[in-house]
């Protein structure tokens, strides 16, 4: 063999070790890292391609469900059996006070808002707004809350939308919800599962048209719409103000805000409220909602969800939207204000989920 040969055969083998070692270095990091997904046998490899990307969302769907509960089958759901209470003329739309039956034993109360004016055979999309932590519940989103900038159920309905706004567990009229009798694991997957039920109130409905659906919510609405989104593939668009950062930007890592009945208690108790031993993190869940467009509210002066963890992971959840082919489903604002749903961001918002729902 000549030098020239032997200088090729060499190059060809460094070369190879190189791209060994960078795969190796891919597939190698933690895992919230959105660089691997899971081969046949469960062993990681780099992801390159949707048929990758599938495999690691349904890991990172397992890894969710083991910190929250598994959902229960949606197979032979009870009737809905909507019952109206309170029925407000507000001049462009009626707004019920409704409970329905979410499931085997309970009835979740919310907010359902009707606009007025439809042709015969109209269509409209339909809205589930998730309100924000508050003892009034379902009334902060319909802006009877203390705190401006939250009043997005009732908005949305201005603009002629169909909007359900359920109450979340232990708030509103759901005050009195006993989380030890129920059958879930968390809270979270509890309100996963009320959730999707206002979807099938809202497909039920003749005014909604089932192929444009969407989730908004701002603060515990806004993470409550990702898991959301992440369970329901029927949602096309996910708003979530103030609802996200990864678990080692929450607080400096501290994670004992997401450990009450409500939210996934595990975390304390399984996981120790160590953010690596918990089995995902929020930009996996981001990046499991695509292809649904996904517009987050992250400002500069959230105490709560940290920006500079958000800014760190978005490119890696946006790779995911790339793959799929549709990078601008997902926007990020990062407005310099505090814990809020400020009006130019929540106006953008709007005009998103209507550009996606067209």
């Amino acid at each position: 063999m000549n030098r020239g040969s032997l200088w090729l055969v060499s190059s060809i083998a460094i070369l190879a070790s190189s791209v060994v070692a960078d795969e190796t270095a891919a597939v190698a990091k933690g895992h919230q890292s959105l660089e691997w997904a899971p081969d046949a046998s469960g062993n990681r490899v780099a992801l390159e391609s949707l048929g990758d990307w599938e495999r690691r969302r349904a890991a990172i769907v397992v890894g969710f469900e083991e910190a929250a509960g598994k959902l229960p089958s949606r197979a032979n759901l009870p009737d809905l059996d909507v019952r109206v209470g309170e029925r407000i003329d507000a001049g462009s739309y009626f707004r019920e006070t409704i409970t329905f039956a979410s499931e085997e034993g309970d009835r979740t109360p919310a907010y359902l808002y009707l606009p007025k004016g439809l042709k015969s055979g109209e269509k409209r999309a339909g809205i589930v707004a998730l309100h924000p932590t508050g003892s009034l519940g379902k009334s902060i989103v319909d802006g009877k809350g203390e705190r401006p900038n939250r009043a997005y159920a009732r908005e949305l309905a201005e603009r002629g939308h169909v909007v359900i706004a359920p109450d979340y567990l232990s708030f509103g009229d759901y005050r009195d919800y006993d989380f030890a009798t129920d059958r879930y694991e968390s809270g979270t997957m509890k309100g996963i599962w009320n959730h999707m039920r206002c979807v099938d109130l809202l497909i039920s409905r003749i005014e909604v048209d089932p192929k444009k659906i969407a989730s908004i919510g701002h603060s515990l609405g806004g993470h409550n719409a990702i898991f959301h989104g992440v369970f329901d593939r029927r949602v096309q668009v996910i708003v979530s103000s103030c609802g996200w950062t990864p678990l080692h930007d929450y607080y400096g890592g501290d994670l004992k805000g997401w450990t009450s009945d409500r939210y996934l208690p595990s975390i304390r108790g399984r996981y120790a409220l160590d953010p690596d031993k918990v089995p995902f993190d929020f930009h996996e869940l981001v990046a499991a909602l695509a292809p649904a467009a996904f517009f987050s509210n992250s400002p500069l002066r959230d105490a709560n969800f940290d920006w500079r963890g958000v800014e760190k992971v978005a490119p890696q959840a946006r790779r995911i939207f790339e793959l799929y082919g549709v990078p601008g489903k997902m926007r990020i604002t990062y407005p310099d204000d505090e814990h809020d749903f400020p009006a130019i961001e929540r106006e953008e918002s709007y005009r998103f989920i209507e550009r996606w729902l067209r």
